[in-house]
């Protein structure tokens, strides 16, 4: 049983904001928003990064886009866009190790990110 924070909160051992889950996913708020509308959506199965993303069955990944998708629809995200994010490792900014999504949204998002 893994201890790290994604999957003690999908194990609801840690309290979070959960505003969608389904057998694959879980999404809660963000502790740490940087966007008016900022979601972290998190595979129930762990896997510590996108690297990872090879021991996860093609219907897993199929999933979590779906749940993406209806995410960003639910939350009407998808009329004007919104910003899917995947950090990977110390230099890409990742901070729990747990591939995760950061879905944003309700602002105007420049390019290049920073």
């Amino acid at each position: 049983m893994k201890e790290c924070l994604f999957c003690k909160i999908v194990r609801k051992e840690i309290k979070s904001d959960i505003v969608y889950e389904n057998e694959h996913v879980v999404a809660f708020k963000d502790i740490s928003p940087v966007s008016p509308f900022h979601l972290l959506l998190v595979p129930k199965k762990h896997i510590s990064s996108i690297m990872e993303i090879d021991s996860l069955k093609d219907s897993e990944v199929k999933e979590i886009m779906k749940a993406i998708k209806t995410v960003a629809e639910e939350n009407g995200l998808d009329k004007k866009g919104f910003r899917v994010v995947i950090n990977m490792g110390p230099y890409g900014g990742q901070i729990v190790d747990h591939l995760h999504f950061h879905i944003m949204g309700k602002r105007k998002f420049e390019w290049p990110p920073g």
